[in-house]
């Protein structure tokens, strides 16, 4: 049952994963002017001007899963962390994730145990299909620079007036005005 509340993403590519032969298939994918304007909002970049990736789908037997092995390639506007000047750059990935039925897919509320040695666990198919978009564009997101700087910024702290030591008064003075006002 699809979820009303999502938003519907940027750069939608759905794969019917009925559809994939069992020798596999393989997508090229190109997101147009007004995805790459939807994407550069959703990852607050100044802009994507050009987004584009290979996409491999392989059925592992019959066990109702699909690797998905692929590259993108993008041209990107940052903004520097430094300078808020506008950074261009080129980023590229490859990826590679499995996709299963959601009755093989661990329970989002169940602990799962990670290791740098074993394989990550499925993400689940919704509704029958797999969307390679937004699998592209989660990899997008996570190849991006998070600390842009251009090669020559440089911090500079703002400016700030030394501080003045506290005047502390003169212990003496204290005392010989509490004897007047006692008097």
């Amino acid at each position: 049952m699809p979820n009303s509340d999502l938003i519907p993403p940027e750069f939608p590519r759905p794969q019917a994963v009925d559809q994939i032969p069992a020798r596999g298939h393989a997508v090229t994918l190109t997101a147009d002017s007004s995805e790459c304007a939807a994407l550069a909002l959703r990852l607050d970049l100044q802009s994507v001007r050009a987004l584009s990736a290979k996409v491999e789908l392989t059925p592992l037997g019959r066990t109702g899963k699909v690797r998905v092995r692929g590259s993108f390639s993008a041209e990107v506007v940052q903004t520097c962390g430094v300078t808020l000047a506008p950074l261009p750059a080129h980023v590229e990935d490859d990826f590679e994730l499995t996709f299963a039925p959601p009755e093989l897919v661990v329970d989002e509320d169940s602990e799962i145990e990670l290791s740098w040695d074993r394989q990550d666990p499925p993400d689940p198919i919704i509704d029958g299909t797999i969307d390679l978009g937004e699998v592209v564009a989660e990899h997008l997101a996570l190849a991006l620079d998070p600390f842009p700087r251009a090669p020559d910024a440089a911090f500079q702290p703002p400016f700030e007036p030394p501080e003045m030591p506290e005047e502390r008064p003169n212990p003496f003075a204290v005392l010989a005005s509490l004897r007047q006002k006692g008097e």
